[in-house]
């Protein structure tokens, strides 16, 4: 079955169950996207000229760089839970994080890189707000906002997270 280029998510239930199931939609676009010739291009013309033969932290830097500086933060609509395709938010250059996260996992993904979200509470008490991806470099995981100007694994402030592995 051909894969929708966005989903709309509609009567998913409220707290942690409704960003469960962001999240999987996220990882089931991620997952197609990383199968995607236009995706892994894209990563592929990122990390091109870097220097040394195993540049990982390279690779995911540049991938960093790339969606943090040409995907423009766009909000959701109004009331409505929408995720898009990383080809749609690649061909739009505007998504939201979740967006932004399923596209950055699935540049990572494309080139051999683990990734996951991570979707955090940055109040106690108050529901899941954001999320972004990590990858794993080596036995840590790293954060990869993109968002905001963060620097390519710059520790995320939560109160408290759920993470959902690729």
């Amino acid at each position: 079955m051909p894969l929708a280029t966005r989903v709309t998510l509609q009567a998913i239930p409220d707290g942690p169950a409704g960003t469960a199931a962001t999240l999987r939609a996220m990882r089931r676009f991620a997952k197609e996207g990383a199968r995607n010739i236009i995706i892994r291009e894209q990563a592929l013309a990122c990390i091109r000229g870097l220097p040394g033969h195993k540049n990982f932290s390279g690779q995911v830097r540049a991938l960093h760089r790339f969606v943090q500086t040409r995907i423009q933060y766009v909000r959701d609509i109004v009331g409505v839970e929408t995720v898009q395709t990383p080809q749609m938010t690649l061909r739009y250059g505007q998504g939201d994080c979740d967006d932004q996260a399923t596209l950055m996992a699935a540049l990572l993904l494309s080139i051999g890189h683990p990734a996951r979200f991570v979707a955090i509470a940055v109040i106690p008490g108050a529901p899941f707000s954001h999320v972004y991806t990590e990858t794993r470099i080596g036995p840590k995981w790293y954060p990869l906002e993109t968002t905001e100007k963060f620097p390519a694994g710059k520790p995320m402030q939560f109160a408290r997270r759920m993470v959902l592995t690729l």
